[in-house]
Order: structure tokens, then C-alpha cells, then sequence
């Protein structure tokens, strides 16, 4: 029977953690990076229990994976081309048991095996609620994608469906309103894979700095689609004073997914589907697409400030997405 973190002590918490960082990594309440001349990205991500993730739809090494994806994710979105690593500060009641702190960090290695990265220290707690607060640290290449910089002109694109990871979270809750609904086994599949084990877009990221045409300047606007798709596209709007048009005929949507205004919406402020959403010219747009299979173009930027709208009718679309202090 696994130990609690009670019966584990600090120290041998610690030390057990100790392995998944490299030799000696954890001795310090400091870690010391290698010079770079490359800027340095910093993000900070927190999943909370009950929020983020519960025993009854994550297991506790897709807690792991989830919370490095998450910010990775932003690393991306903002060009990071390299991982220096990440820490990691745990809180969790004294009754958790060592067995789901220890897949909890599986994950976390899992994923910065696939990345790059290596833990490079943190801190852990007792609290009334578990909490997984992760710091990532990135190098920038040579394209700084920041929301400030969409202009009008623009096209919209992103790196691949959404509605997904919204929609393998209702799989995995048992969604009475799916019940009735025939999903084409693929679909499926794909959701709860795309919820469990999401995919920070460094591999886009990379095709967009090498087919950037040479006639261009290293401007582009991009963030990442975590709180959804809608609000991604309103954060472009916001930061850099512009508008959008969205055409709806061309929503980013997996193959077999089904029509309505609820899949609609589910595509636009599911969330927690980690896409790239750009704002590029569009020349280096067309040759991104061509490079990225699932990519998709959803419309343009345009200089009405603050507003986004669709292109069949103009009709204004209100932001959705997530919100942290919304929520019930």
C-alpha cells in the first residue's frame, strides 16, 4: 500500500523526487542556467484539483503531462525554439498518496523527455487542495509572437481542429447529451487523446520560421488557443487594436464532427485544445498551411477595433472561452 505524504516525511518526499531532476539538481534552493545570448521566455501555469483535473476523468500522470503541455504550449505561442526547463511547486493535502505524487512526475518526465527541459527544482506544501504550479523557462528565436502584433491585412489561421479536447472531457465525464449521439469511433478516440495528452506546437512553430518568404519582415501576431478559440482571436484583437472577420463555413473542425449550435460552440470556447492561432500576411499564410496538414483559415484581421464579426452577415460574435472566476 502506498504511503501517504504524511507517513513519507518532507525530507523523504524529497528525496524521492530527487530522480526526476538531474544528479544533484535539488540540492539547492537555486538552480543556475547556462549563458544564452537568445532571450528568455518565462511562463507560469497553475492546475488546481477540482478545476483543471479530477480522479474521475485524469489519471495522475496525465495530470503531469497536462501541466508541462500547458505551458510549453505558451512557449510556443510566443517562439520559443528551446527549453531550458521548468520548476515545479506542488501542494497537497498530507493524506495524498505517494503512488499519485509519483505518477504525477512520470508525466511531468514523460513530457519533458518529448520536449526537451529538465526540472530544475520547485517546492511542495501542505495545503487543503491539491494544486500543481508550474514555472517554464524557454529561448526565443528569431520571431517574437506576441498578441500586439496582428495588423489589418492579416489572415487568420490556426495550427489544427478544435472542439476536441472540450469534447474528450465530456467522453470521459459520460455527457448525458452525447448519449444519443453516433461519434465516429476515430472521433473518439482522438478527443480523449487530445484532452488526456495535449501538444505544445513547437514542430509549427519551427515550419513557420523556415518558410517565412524573404520578402517579409519577422512580424507575425500569435498566441495559443487554451482558453479557447474565440478568446485567442480576441486577444489578438485587443492587443493589437484591431478587429476580425471569421468565416464560418470555415471552422476549425476534426473530420465526423457533428453540426449544431452546441458543436459550435464547443469548436469556438471549448478550450484546452493548445492550437496555434496566427495572425500572418498572407503570403507567409498560404505557405504555412501547405506545410501544415491540419491547418486552417478562419478569417481576417481588419481595423475595427475591439470587434469580431462574421463574414456572411456581419453579425458580431460575442467572446467566449474560458475564465477562471466565472465559473461556478
Amino acid at each position: 500500500m502506498s504511503p501517504t505524504l504524511a507517513e513519507l516525511t518532507e525530507a523523504e518526499l524529497l528525496r524521492r523526487l530527487a530522480r526526476f531532476a538531474p544528479p544533484n539538481q535539488l540540492s539547492d534552493d537555486t538552480a543556475a542556467l547556462a549563458a544564452d545570448a537568445r532571450p528568455l521566455l518565462i511562463n507560469t501555469d497553475v492546475l488546481v484539483d477540482g478545476v483543471h483535473f479530477s480522479d474521475a476523468t485524469t489519471s495522475a500522470l496525465d495530470v503531469g503531462w497536462r501541466a508541462v503541455a500547458a505551458n510549453l504550449s505558451d512557449l510556443a505561442a510566443s517562439g520559443a525554439v528551446a527549453i531550458d526547463g521548468i520548476t515545479v511547486a506542488l501542494v497537497a493535502p498530507g493524506c495524498t498518496s505517494w503512488d499519485w505524487v509519483d505518477g504525477v512526475y512520470q508525466g511531468i518526465s514523460a513530457a519533458l523527455d518529448q520536449y526537451g527541459g529538465v526540472l530544475l527544482g520547485g517546492d511542495c506544501s501542505k495545503g487543503e487542495q491539491r494544486l500543481l504550479s508550474i514555472t517554464a523557462l524557454g529561448r526565443l528565436g528569431p520571431l517574437r509572437l506576441h498578441r500586439n502584433a496582428a495588423r489589418p491585412g492579416d489572415v487568420l489561421v490556426t495550427s489544427g481542429p478544435h472542439g476536441l479536447s472540450r469534447l474528450g472531457l465530456a467522453l470521459l465525464q459520460d455527457d448525458p447529451s452525447l448519449r444519443d449521439i453516433a461519434l465516429d469511433p476515430s472521433l473518439h478516440n482522438k478527443a480523449i487523446a487530445r484532452h488526456l495528452h495535449p501538444t505544445p506546437r513547437f514542430d509549427e512553430v519551427q515550419q513557420l520560421l523556415a518558410c517565412k518568404p524573404d520578402h517579409l519582415p519577422w512580424r507575425a501576431g500569435g498566441t495559443d488557443s487554451s482558453d479557447g478559440l474565440l478568446s485567442a482571436v480576441a486577444g489578438l484583437c485587443s492587443s493589437s487594436g484591431c478587429g476580425a472577420l471569421l468565416q464560418r463555413d470555415q471552422l476549425p473542425v476534426a473530420e465526423g464532427w457533428p453540426e449544431g449550435p452546441a458543436w459550435t460552440d464547443w469548436c469556438l470556447s471549448g478550450g484546452e485544445d493548445f492550437e496555434l492561432v496566427l495572425s500572418l500576411p498572407e503570403a507567409w499564410a498560404d505557405i504555412w498551411q501547405k506545410c501544415i496538414p491540419e491547418s486552417q483559415r478562419i478569417g481576417r484581421i481588419n481595423a475595427e477595433a475591439g470587434v469580431i464579426r462574421w463574414a456572411h452577415n456581419h453579425e458580431r460574435v460575442e467572446a467566449g472561452g474560458f475564465d477562471h472566476f466565472s465559473q461556478p
